[in-house]
């Protein structure tokens, strides 16, 4: 009888414990209501028997903001930009942001744990993102994404900063997962490039029609040169048969004799 008590108020104490998990932080929360800030880490078992436990994931947070539409240094708004924000919690920090922080700045996962800082950081990160992107014209933002990363995580840090939440929260990671312009401004694009082929084309049809005069000019030139010299040479033998100096020569096939104006 007694093993079986035994095994009852043991079962009862297991099933009246929560454990911490790796990667996160537990808060305890009395009968009472009222929370300990002192956190319970990962590994250790908490009884539930009185009161409660709640726990904190603080390690590789994703924060996913999509449909963003923000306005390029050229004035154009972009179709589309989402971006996820990776971010961590100092599990010292975990009581005090839970503690003093406004319940709306939190939000709650699928498994109900809560997710702290989850909703005041989707304001900051958007606002950060916007200003990044405002940086860069609507063309240009594709192959800019590393920069937006880069200038979107630096205004959310100097946001934290400024709010004196810097040892509590830190951004580990900022990726741009979609960001495409305006079809608009992607049309126009298109359209320049298509008329900057064409006037290249053009420019080709223009310098081989070029080419091929100055080749015909030369073939004209050269022709009457030929021709020049031919009538010269039949002139010079006339003077020397005239004059006796030539004996014999040498007669082209198509000869067709030579008029003499002379007499």
């Amino acid at each position: 009888m007694r093993r079986i008590i035994l095994l009852l108020l043991v079962a009862v104490t297991v099933s009246g414990c929560e454990r911490i998990e790796t990667g996160e932080v537990g808060l305890r929360v009395g009968f009472d209501k009222q929370v300990n800030t002192n956190e319970l880490l990962p590994g250790t078992f908490n009884q539930t028997l009185v009161g409660s436990v709640l726990t904190f994931p603080v390690r590789d947070i994703a924060l996913t903001l999509d449909d963003m539409h923000p306005q390029t240094a050229d004035n154009s708004t972009l179709q589309d930009m989402d971006i996820t924000v990776i971010y961590s919690i100092n599990p010292a920090a975990v009581g005090e942001l839970y503690t003093t922080k406004s319940r709306a700045f939190h939000a709650r996962d699928e498994s109900n744990d809560i997710i702290l800082m989850y909703n005041y950081l989707t304001t900051v990160a958007r606002s950060a993102a916007y200003k990044a992107a405002a940086t860069h014209d609507a063309l240009k933002t594709i192959s800019a994404r590393a920069e937006i990363e880069a200038d979107t995580a630096k205004y959310i840090t100097a946001a934290l900063a400024d709010e004196k939440l810097a040892s509590a929260l830190n951004i580990t990671k900022v990726q741009v997962r979609n960001i495409q312009p305006a079809a608009n401004i992607i049309a126009s694009a298109n359209a320049v490039i298509t008329a900057q082929n064409n006037l290249k084309a053009k420019q080709v049809e223009v310098d081989i029609a070029r080419k091929e005069a100055e080749r015909l000019s030369l073939l004209s030139s050269n022709s009457q040169n030929v021709r020049y010299m031919e009538a010269k040479a039949l002139q010079d033998i006339a003077e020397g048969v005239r004059e006796g100096k030539v004996q014999s020569i040498v007669v082209p096939y198509d000869f067709k004799g030579i008029i003499n104006v002379g007499r």
